[in-house]
């Protein structure tokens, strides 16, 4: 297979399996979006989900958080990791939020890099998630398999990215990024992969796989 071929394998299969991806992080708005995005940096998902409702059920906007103490955010997001960075980054760009965005979410990747806390993928995160606006985020799992199926030298975040758009339709990136998600963590996970039992590696994937 070329990869062109490979390319039109992995939409058909991943259609298939996961048509309209939920979101995984749950949240109601862009805010809660947002700030569930960022803790959930070197955390799961599902933690993140069971702590955030004890977060927004205190402050659930940025008028609210910046009412508690980056202590009191600290201590309910100790869970997720990193607290210590995290409950300063959601006090401190929930000010910003209220002081340069009259306490919206900037449907921007410029605005919201210069956030505290938020990164590139968090960005991309939310400009897709929030905005529909068409990014391709790479987590572990999109970087990994984007190696396994021989889409990506996989040397970095910023190249795989690249690689992803240039092979993928730009209509499609939104759900492709949540569809590999989905696929890494039923089929294709970094330990324990069984590649002759996974519907695309199997298929697609590179010979004699390290990763």
């Amino acid at each position: 297979m070329n990869k062109s071929e490979k390319v039109e394998f992995i939409i058909n299969e991943l259609e298939t399996r996961y048509a309209n991806p939920p979101i995984p992080l749950d949240h109601k708005d862009n805010y809660t979006l947002l700030i569930a995005v960022l803790l959930s940096a070197q955390c799961t998902d599902k933690r993140v989900n069971l702590i955030t409702p004890h977060l927004f059920i205190r402050a659930d906007n940025p008028y609210d958080m910046v009412q508690l103490s980056i202590d009191e955010i600290r201590d309910i997001i100790r869970p997720c990791g990193l607290s210590p960075r995290k409950s300063k980054a959601i006090h401190g760009l929930s000010q910003i939020l209220i002081d340069k965005h009259k306490g919206e979410v900037p449907a921007s990747f410029e605005l919201l890099e210069e956030l505290p806390g938020v990164g590139h993928k968090t960005a991309s995160v939310v400009m897709a998630q929030s905005f529909g606006i068409p990014s391709f985020p790479v987590d572990t799992h999109i970087q990994r398999l984007m190696y396994r199926w021989g889409l990506s030298s996989d040397k970095n975040v910023e190249k795989t990215e690249k690689d992803a758009k240039r092979l993928f339709s730009r209509d499609k990136w939104n759900d492709l990024h949540l569809q590999i998600i989905y696929f890494g963590r039923e089929f294709c996970p970094s330990r324990g992969h069984q590649v002759l039992n996974c519907p695309i590696c199997s298929i697609v994937g590179r010979k004699n796989m390290k990763r």
